[in-house]
């Protein structure tokens, strides 16, 4: 039942953001909004802040079930994209009136994931450390990120599809050299 409220309240901040800039929603708009008391919000986040942080990951989570393979990551990137979109309003609104350090936060979180799934479906079966594969991660999530908030801060004109196309073109077969550079070293 406690996540019926969460998707109230994040509804309730989407109709919001619609309307207003997030630094003119209170919580009390939103507790009106949605017919809840201000209690009930604070059950569930300790603020606004809060409620767009477990909005994005919720609306990420979605979008990557199941596509953190070598095969599918593509596709997850390209739902990445086509979920920022939908959320257009939303995420403007939030780019405009949260810090960069929370939207790159964010981003890392999500973009390391699906890199860390192909980084480690990648090195099955060699001696490649934990902290090599999440420098590997790390490294590629940097890029994905920076392009991302360029889309965003460009009011995401351009063709996300031809972006993640260039990514894929750039990326081609880079993780598994990048596995096998570090294994490669270590003989």
């Amino acid at each position: 039942m406690p996540n019926i409220t969460k998707h109230a309240l994040e509804a309730s901040l989407k109709n919001l953001m619609l309307k207003k800039p997030l630094d003119k929603i209170t919580i009390s708009d939103l507790t009106a909004d949605c017919g809840i008391s201000r209690m009930a919000f604070y059950y569930h986040f300790k603020d606004i802040y809060d409620l767009i942080e477990w909005s994005c990951i919720e609306d990420a989570s979605r979008a990557l079930q199941g596509k953190k393979t070598y095969d599918t990551w593509q596709e997850g990137l390209l739902q990445i994209f086509e979920v920022v979109l939908e959320n257009k309003p939303f995420i403007l609104n939030a780019y405009r009136c949260i810090s960069r350090d929370q939207i790159e936060n964010y981003l890392f979180q999500l973009t390391h994931s699906l890199i860390m799934g192909v980084v480690e479906e990648k090195s099955v079966n060699t001696h490649i450390s934990v902290p090599e594969k999440n420098f590997i991660a790390d490294f590629y999530k940097y890029s994905f990120v920076g392009i991302m908030l360029d889309w965003i801060k460009n009011g995401m004109k351009d063709d996300y599809q031809k972006i993640v196309e260039y990514m894929c073109i750039t990326l081609h077969g880079n993780i598994t050299n990048s596995i096998h550079n570090f294994t490669k070293r270590d003989i």
